[in-house]
Parts: structure tokens; sequence; C-alpha cells
């Protein structure tokens, strides 16, 4: 049974399982993975990277249409929905790939089955129902991921209502669509089949979309949607969709009591997600179960001895690097280096690849607010930057939060073309704890679209020069 022993066990190989296996055996621990699908998880196999890869391609065909103020021009331009598709299936395979690569390169031992807890230390492990082996572990770090939420009273049936695997893999592109939420997910899928040349309507139960963000970018975004053409409803419900001949009939109840029908080909489903801590062997054990989600201290330690839990079955934000940074907090703990911090939520980014992007790290500008700080905001519009001007996306905005006392960058949010990128300086000038005197006297690159990043602090003190 040699070989079932193990320093650390982890369940799940997804971003922060795998990423966790891989650290601690770099720090000299005997490692196994117990994965019962896929390597990579649901954000390389069916989320973050496929979903990314559509998005680009969306981008390409609105590029496409949009090639007169380039001074281009092209006849006939037409997709495949098929190569669009394999395009970024084959995106997530080359990197399972890698991660199969990665592991092995490690000397992390990978078992194929579904782990359950089996008394201390032990995971009994089984494959379509048969027992596959029992593993002995000095550690057990849980990371089973999470699944798409669903409605009650609304059945994802694959025909006429999606989840987001369906919603990835469309045979054909449908003519209507209704997204049933707007946060990051629900606002992805609806950019891309929008700049794929589907009619899109989005409902959302709360007042606004993408309610996570700052309410002035989620109220900027909102305007370039409506502008776009995209239908958002909300505080509305959908009472129910019946499923029709050719698609489905959703009814929706707005704010003001009144009760419309949509008439569409297929519903997307984006209301959230659903910890996967069924069937871990939790029962009897003193792991604590909250709403789907496992309770845990800030070293990713529950109740149980020597169980721990990271990623999106630990609680939000449910982001993949979020769990991946969870898991080489666990392990450093663990080993006991003495440079290991806990995490900080609040100096997450946060990123949404829809068109325009949206970005953010730290406080909004409200929540700022409501915990005691008086603020200094900046500003500064796409319009006013070169680079964004030649590049024809003249349409966004960079946000800066401070602490008027200490000068501490509270938080940053901005929407626009490649904020996704851009959004990493200011996590950086948080880790390091900058101040608006410090990012006032960095030297950003010119012509960039950077640069909007310098003129937003400056502008939170008085001195934008360019707007």
């Amino acid at each position: 049974m040699a070989e079932n022993s193990f320093d650390i066990a982890v369940v799940g190989g997804g971003p922060g399982g795998y990423v966790a296996a891989i650290r601690a055996s770099q720090l000299g621990f005997k490692t196994c993975v117990v994965e019962r699908e896929h390597l990579g998880g649901i954000c390389l196999n069916w989320g973050c990277i496929p979903t990314k890869a559509l998005l680009h391609t969306a981008q390409i065909n609105h590029l496409l249409h949009s090639l007169d103020q380039f001074g281009f021009k092209a006849d006939n331009v037409s997709f495949d929905v098929a190569k669009v598709v394999k395009h970024s299936r084959d995106t997530a395979k080359k990197l399972t790939q890698g991660v199969t690569h990665l592991l092995k390169k490690n000397k992390v031992t990978v078992i194929d089955g579904h782990a359950k807890l089996a008394g201390q230390g032990k995971l009994t492990v089984e494959k379509d129902g048969k027992k596959v082996q029992d593993v002995q572990a000095k550690h057990i770090i849980l990371a089973p991921g999470a699944r798409a939420r669903t409605l009650p009273h609304i059945e994802a049936d694959g025909e006429s209502v999606w989840t987001y695997k369906e919603a990835m893999v469309p045979k054909e592109m449908p003519k209507k669509i209704l997204v049933i939420g707007s946060g990051a997910i629900g606002m992805e899928f609806a950019s891309f089949y929008h700049d794929m040349g589907v009619e899109v309507t989005v409902a959302e139960v709360v007042d606004r979309i993408l309610p996570a963000e700052d309410r002035e970018i989620s109220d900027f975004a909102r305007k370039t949607f409506d502008k776009k053409g995209i239908k958002i409803h909300t505080e509305a419900n959908v009472e129910k969709v019946d499923k029709t001949k050719n698609g489905a009939t959703a009814t929706l109840k707005t704010k003001d009591g009144k009760t419309q029908q949509i008439e569409v080909d297929k519903v997307i489903l984006s209301v959230g997600i659903v910890a996967n801590t069924e069937n871990l062997g939790l029962e009897g054990t003193k792991v604590q179960v909250e709403k789907s989600h496992i309770q845990t201290d800030e070293w990713m330690r529950t109740g149980e001895p020597g169980v721990y839990a990271i990623g999106d079955a630990a609680g939000p934000p449910w982001l993949a690097h979020k769990a991946s940074h969870e898991g080489v907090i666990c392990v450093e703990k663990i080993a006991g280096l003495s440079d290991v911090h806990p995490l900080d939520i609040k100096r997450i980014p946060a990123c949404t690849y829809c068109s325009p992007q949206v970005a953010s790290v730290g406080l909004s500008e409200q929540a700022a607010k409501d915990a005691g700080h008086k603020v200094k905001v900046g500003r500064f519009p796409y319009r006013g930057n070169g680079k964004a001007l030649a590049m024809g996306e003249d349409s966004g905005m960079v946000k800066t939060v401070f602490d008027e006392t200490t000068g501490e960058l509270l938080g940053a949010h901005l929407i626009g073309a490649e904020v996704t990128e851009l959004i990493q300086g200011y996590s950086i000038a948080q880790t390091l704890e900058t101040t608006e005197t410090e990012l006032m006297h960095t030297v950003f690159p010119h012509p960039t679209l950077s640069e909007m990043m310098h003129e937003s602090v400056l502008d939170a003190y008085g001195r934008a020069i360019h707007f």
C-alpha cells in the first residue's frame, strides 16, 4: 500500500487543486491529485479559457463588420459555427494536455476517480460506482469546485433552456436568445451572441447589470449595451419559460408589476453557482458547510484536523486565480514557510470579458464610503487617450478611489478595451501598499492605454493633464 500513501492528497484537479499539488511537490511533499472528470476543472475545460476563445472570435466578427472605419472593405463576411466551436474546444484541449504534462513533470500522482473522506487521513476513490483504491494522506485538500445554479421553476433541458455548457457549443447560431442573469458569465454570453449577430435580451432581478461592480461602471456598461442593441430588463423576474415548437416563450414580470412575453430560440441560465460539496464524505466530520460552501479559516483549514478546502467550494469570490492563490497559501502554511500571508479578498482583481471589458480591484466608491473612508475619486475617459482613439476604441473609463487622509489606493474600476490586462497594474500597486504619490511619480509609457491609469490618479487630486 506504499504507493497509496502520500503527504498531501488533493481532491479536484481544477485551477485550485492542480496548482496546490504542483506547489506541494515543489516543497518536497509526496502528492497526489484525485480528479473524477477532467484536469483543469471547469475553468479550463468549460469556463475561463474556452469562453475567451469564443469571445475573441466574436470580436473578430464584430471587427470584420466595422472595417470601413479603418479604410478596409470586406464583402459577404460569414462564419462557420462548427469551426468557431472547434477553435474553442481545441484551445481547452491543449491546455488540459498542458496541465497533465505539468503534473507529470512535477512528479504528482494523478488518480482517476471520485474521492470521499473515509476516516482521519483517509480517502476512498471510486470510478463508475466501483472502488478504485484507498488513499492515505497526512493532509487532504478539498478542491471540488462548483456547478451552475439552476432555478426550481425553470428546467435546463439542453435544448430550449441552456446552461453554460450548451451555450458554449451551439450547433447553429440562434436568431434570438434570452440570458437570465447579468453577472460576469451572463454578460459574456450576451456579448458573444450579440457580436455574432444574435438578437439578445437580458433579464436581471436586481436594479442593475454587473451588480458586483462599482455602480458608475455598471451604469456605463448599461448605456453601452443599450447603444449596441442588447435589450436589458432590470428588476425583472422570469416567472416561467414555456417550451414551444421552435424555442421558448419567457414570461417576465417587471418592477411595475406588469408582465410581458418574449419569444426566443434559446434561454441561457446564468444565475450563479453551487459548490460541489455533496458526496465528499463530510458527514460525521467536523467540516462545516453553509449554503453549500465549506467553512475555513484564513489558512484554508476546516474544522476537521488535516482537512482543508480551497477554491469555489470554499466561498466567494468564485475566481480561478483566487483558487490557485488559496492552493499555494494552504500548502505553504502546511510546509511552515515564514513568509506566507493570508489572502486579502479585497485585493483580488475581477475581470469580465464582454465588449466592452470590465475589470476591478478593491473597494467600490460606495463600499469605501460605507467602510468609513473619506474618499478622493479620479476618472479618465477613453476618448481622451491617443492610443484608444488610434484603436477605434474611444468608449470607456478608468476610475480610481483613494483614502483622502492616507492616500491609500482603495479601489480601481475600469471599463473599455483591454482593461482586463490593465487592472493588474493597480493590483500590484495595492499589494505594494502604494499611495497616490508613488503612482503620480511613476512614468507611464506613451502612447499606451495605461496612461489613463496615471491620468485617473492625477484627476483624483485635481492634477489631470489631458482632460
